[in-house]
């Protein structure tokens, strides 16, 4: 498994799925779809969305706009354009201070999941999202992702790996921390 090159890694089983904690690039794992996080126009910026439309070029782009919105809390699923994996869910995060952050969050998060599912995949990597732009504090965004996916894959999934991504040490810390914690 060469899919990063870093020592930060924690890998726990629960159920049939194993969920992953990783710092490295997103763009860069071996699994079938990455979670994007989207604003609600699905325009490719910055971050984690202008890596993927510099890597996947133009069709992931032009995949967004047929589709043209969604709203915050939900995701939606394209192809990966030239990137080695097939699918990217854009997973449409709160923005700091637009109220009810939380719920909006969490409603992301198990919307990219759920979207997985429907699919078929079996894994995905999902980044901490809204903690870019959208001003999300790291260890609030790390409880709420970790403990969606950890109730998400409670239930019956057909997901076997899950993957949340970390872009820097500082933030794998943090979300390593809550994962110690433990959920609730």
């Amino acid at each position: 498994m060469a899919e990063t090159n870093t020592e930060n890694r924690i890998v726990i089983q629960m159920n049939n799925t194993a969920l992953e904690l990783v710092e490295g690039d997103i763009t860069e794992l071996d699994v079938e779809a990455i979670v994007n996080p989207a604003n609600e126009k699905l325009l490719l910026g910055g971050g984690v969305a202008g890596v993927i439309k510099k890597k996947g070029g133009p069709s992931v782009q032009e995949e967004c706009k047929r589709i043209g919105s969604t709203p915050t809390g939900t995701a939606v699923i394209t192809g990966a354009g030239k990137m080695k994996f097939k699918h990217i869910l854009h997973a449409v995060g709160p923005k700091m201070g637009e109220g009810d952050e939380d719920r909006k969050l969490s409603s992301a998060v198990r919307s990219s999941l759920a979207l997985a599912d429907r699919h078929g995949l079996k894994s995905m990597a999902i980044p901490a999202i809204s903690t870019g732009n959208f001003g999300f504090p790291m260890d609030r965004a790390a409880r709420i992702t970790l403990t969606e996916v950890h109730r998400y894959l409670q239930g019956g999934t057909k997901l076997q790996r899950v993957i949340v991504v970390l872009f820097d040490e500082d933030a794998y810390k943090v979300f390593a921390r809550e994962l110690r914690r433990g959920f609730r």
